[in-house]
């Protein structure tokens, strides 16, 4: 099966109810507004941060992330609007990311997955990354495993 074609790009001020529509209905547009900035800072918790559309024929269909760790390890994820999930987003999307953390010279992709997440673990091993399937704890207290994937 051939990869979906999908494009990725920060989001705009004017995607708000794009945003809403797809993710956050009780959401308000300012509130909205409020985290396109934030996404939008390239920053969050003092590390680099970078938050984009996922596109599909001009549509949007999700967002995916990219998060740094250290100088060389970055984590990577999609979150695909529900009435988009199971149709390849995720994972065209997250392909593009992959490049787009090489280009930044990270070295290694570190992702927590839920222990429960039978899709996110499927997709992660569709993306060649690896894990020992260790149970770890997050730091919200919930059990994950971890991915990795050099690059």
């Amino acid at each position: 099966m051939d990869t979906v074609k999908v494009a990725i790009r920060h989001f705009s001020l004017g995607d708000a109810e794009a945003i809403r529509a797809g993710q956050y209905p009780d959401l308000r547009e300012d509130e909205i507004r409020s985290m396109i900035r934030k996404w939008n800072s390239g920053s969050y918790h003092g590390r680099f941060f970078e938050m984009f559309a996922v596109l599909h024929d001009g549509e949007i269909v999700g967002a995916v992330s990219l998060y740094e760790h250290s100088k060389s390890i970055a984590s990577i994820g999609a979150e695909i609007y529900p009435a988009f999930r199971r149709m390849g987003f995720a994972y065209a999307a997250n392909l593009l990311l992959l490049d787009r953390a090489k280009q930044l010279g990270y070295r290694i992709i570190q992702n927590q997955v839920g222990t429960d997440n039978t899709a996110s673990i499927r997709l992660n091993e569709k993306l060649g990354f690896e894990s020992d399937r260790y149970e770890y704890r997050n730091q919200k207290d919930h059990p994950v495993f971890l991915f990795l994937k050099a690059l």
